[in-house]
């Protein structure tokens, strides 16, 4: 018998919304350097209306309101599609296997996403908050 096993499992929605966090937190930078140059310079020009800036105006916009939780399952699923479609447009072409195309990311993020729009925030989220002040 797991002795852990309680202790973990009263933790689980917290560590939801740790994982949230801390996904949306790295997913943010992504965005803030196609379009900040921030924490640093992106390797190529950027168009805002191309599809790497539409992709950094959803990195950056999706991952704060995921940071917050604020919409968090529709936000969710945006952006699982957005790494989904950026796995089979950047890498899938160059080689099936993520470690050789290197997708992981894309599809790490696209899967976890996917789990946040099945799930939703956790308690500490915005989304959590309202629902509670809206509750008689």
């Amino acid at each position: 018998m797991n002795t852990m096993h309680p202790a973990l499992a009263r933790w689980t929605p917290q560590l939801l919304s740790i994982l949230r966090i801390v996904t949306a937190f790295l997913f943010v930078a992504h965005g803030t350097q196609k379009l900040l140059d921030f924490p640093v310079p992106r390797s190529f020009p950027l168009a805002l209306w191309s599809l790497a800036g539409v992709a950094g105006m959803l990195e950056l916009v999706g991952g704060a309101l995921m940071l917050v939780g604020l919409f968090t399952r529709p936000v969710a699923f945006v952006l699982s599609g957005l790494m989904a479609s950026a796995y089979f447009i950047a890498h899938a072409p160059h080689d099936f296997w993520p470690i050789v195309n290197r997708g992981e990311l894309a599809a790490l993020y696209c899967f976890l996403f996917l789990y946040f729009a099945a799930t939703g925030g956790g308690p500490w989220s915005v989304d959590h908050w309202w629902r509670g002040r809206r509750l008689p």
